[in-house]
């Protein structure tokens, strides 16, 4: 993997017709003749950027299987619509006022904007997915936008309960990161027409790498230097996968203190610092390095019945860039 480009970016070069029309396509269809809120809000949050993975992600498999278009350039809008509807509920829900660096439509705007557009780009991307005819494309991707929605409800239902055991976590993660990947990739195929075992794959190497790039942002959090701030999770009291296994394997005062810090919210000064030092000492951030690591290579793996192509090794190189900056 060159390390001077990333593999987003080769990605993009290589698929720069089909973004361009995505691009066009989403500005088309965020309009609305009655309500320029909608527009604004919408160009706020996709005018910032973003390295449009999802989107990409659908592209490169429609296109690796053989796909000349052009409903691959629907689907890839769709998903975008349905990432960007969710990143407008998730800072109502978290309360956030900074995303990509800039402030988030919630806080230039109101709430009720926020999660009214996300409604609106719902149906839009619901439009866009029926405009392919392909029942099995909208099966799958409402699907997808339904397992979101439960994802998001169990990580809601699971924050600050220090019961919450490994298998909800991978729960929650593959409803809120992993389903949109998974159905990204998938489509591809199917719109392509790729035999089921190639879909199979394309399914299987989504799902593993929006575990690891979740997994991965969940370890992230407590490094500095990423552009993050660091420990986010533990100020909201998420119950994440480091520290989950940090309070599983704790006892005495330091099961006192993830009581008292995670479970009540009674947090003060020192407690971040506190934090992170159990978590380096119990080796839970470790550890959790090593399972998304573990994840990457699954995604890896998963590729290796498709096409010997450079589209393939583009999402081989992703597979290991969004762990990266674990090792």
């Amino acid at each position: 993997m060159d390390a001077q480009v990333k593999p987003h970016e080769r990605m993009a070069k290589a698929l720069a017709g089909p973004l361009a029309e995505v691009d066009a396509l989403i500005r088309d269809r965020m309009a609305s003749r009655h309500a320029p809120r909608i527009p604004e809000v919408t160009a706020h949050l996709v005018g910032a950027g973003g390295k449009r993975i999802r989107p990409m992600l659908t592209l490169a498999s429609a296109r690796l299987m053989g796909y000349p278009g052009p409903h691959d350039v629907h689907l890839a809008a769709t998903v975008e619509f349905i990432h960007t509807a969710t990143l407008l509920h998730d800072d109502v829900v978290d309360a956030s006022d900074r995303r990509r660096g800039r402030p988030t439509a919630n806080l230039l705007w109101d709430n009720k904007s926020s999660v009214l557009v996300g409604d609106y780009l719902f149906a839009r991307s619901f439009q866009l997915m029926v405009e392919t005819g392909s029942l099995r494309v909208l099966d799958i991707l409402s699907n997808a936008a339904a397992t979101i929605a439960e994802g998001e409800v169990l990580q809601l239902s699971a924050m600050s309960d220090l019961a919450t055991a490994e298998e909800t976590y991978l729960t929650i993660v593959r409803g809120k990161t992993a389903a949109l990947f998974s159905a990204a990739t998938q489509v591809g195929g199917v719109i392509a027409g790729a035999a089921e075992r190639e879909v199979e794959a394309l399914f299987t190497y989504g799902d593993a790498l929006g575990i690891a790039f979740q997994m991965a942002d969940d370890a992230i959090d407590w490094m500095e230097g990423t552009g993050k701030g660091v420990g986010d999770d533990f100020r909201e009291r998420k119950m994440t996968l480091p520290i989950i296994r940090a309070v599983a394997g704790s006892e005495g005062d330091d099961r006192a203190f993830w009581t008292r810090t995670i479970g009540q919210g009674q947090q003060q000064e020192g407690d971040l610092t506190r934090a992170a030092g159990l978590l380096e000492r119990s080796g839970a951030l470790a550890s959790t390095r090593r399972t998304a690591l573990g994840w990457s290579d699954r995604a890896k793996g998963a590729l290796e019945p498709l096409p010997d192509a450079p589209l393939r090794d583009m999402l081989r190189d992703l597979a290991d860039y969004v762990v990266a900056r674990l090792t």
